[in-house]
């Protein structure tokens, strides 16, 4: 995708520069399962107790529904080779999927995965979420996108940590009324406020994928699930190998 340098230069002033009033948090992993290497992971979500991924990359760009426990893949949709498809989610029984340059968005029935309708989009398509009553998306900028089921914008907000923007916002899930951002090419996780912007927690991740696992097709940490059956949080990358279940753990 978008390999920058100063993105990892800005992701590094995350955390030390966090205000006394921005939570920090490490990981404890609780669990770990396998992830399909050929997944370049853009959108991960829970549906009623199933987990769902999209993947993305000119020629590989796919919509999994997956077996937790095995990282396989029990339905699968798979693109033109002129899509590289973004975040996907569920909402009001629609499933929802974003491309990145092509300012196309594609519906599909959430139960069937049978094709409903395409519509323009009018920015690049990042990360999607939603809050239960509307579609939230990134586009890499510093703003989140709250949006009708029609992609019909009801608001943007800026985010910030310490007054500065946070920019190169990706993955993102809403966790708890709060909405978990991967900050592209980081270690990082941020925790949003929805109603203001601020930056309220921010997670490092560094190390969660052991070096010993790591190979030249190993891409950055992205993908975040919340299955709100069971309360439990998932993290994987683009081609790891694994899927880690966690746990926030605040430093002090």
């Amino acid at each position: 995708m978008r390999r920058i340098l100063s993105v990892m230069l800005f992701s590094l002033m995350l955390i030390s520069c966090a205000d006394a009033g921005v939570r920090k948090y490490r990981l404890e992993v609780i669990a770990e399962y396998p992830h399909d290497t050929d997944s370049y992971t853009q959108g991960l979500f829970f549906n009623d107790g199933q987990m769902y991924e999209s993947t993305g990359e000119h020629g590989n760009s796919t919509f999994r529904k997956v077996e937790l426990e095995t990282g396989k893949a029990l339905e699968r949709l798979n693109f033109d080779r002129k899509y590289f498809v973004e975040g996907s989610v569920m909402l009001e029984g629609n499933l929802y999927i974003l491309t990145w340059e092509s300012r196309l968005a594609f519906i599909y029935d959430a139960e069937t995965l049978e094709y409903k309708s395409t519509w323009k989009y009018p920015r690049e398509g990042w990360g999607l979420t939603t809050d239960g009553r509307q579609l939230i998306a990134s586009d890499g900028s510093a703003y989140l996108y709250f949006m009708d089921e029609r992609f019909g914008l009801d608001r943007k907000q800026l985010v910030t940590i310490e007054g500065r923007p946070v920019r190169w916002l990706n993955e993102l899930e809403y966790i708890d009324g709060r909405i978990w951002a991967n900050v592209y090419t980081s270690d990082e996780i941020v925790i949003i406020n929805p109603k203001n912007g601020k930056v309220e927690g921010v997670i490092d991740c560094t190390g969660l994928l052991p070096y010993s696992l790591r190979t030249s097709d190993t891409d950055v940490l992205n993908g975040i699930a919340y299955d709100s059956r069971t309360e439990k949080i998932y993290l994987t990358g683009k081609n790891w190998p694994r899927l880690y279940e966690v746990r926030l753990v605040e430093n002090k």
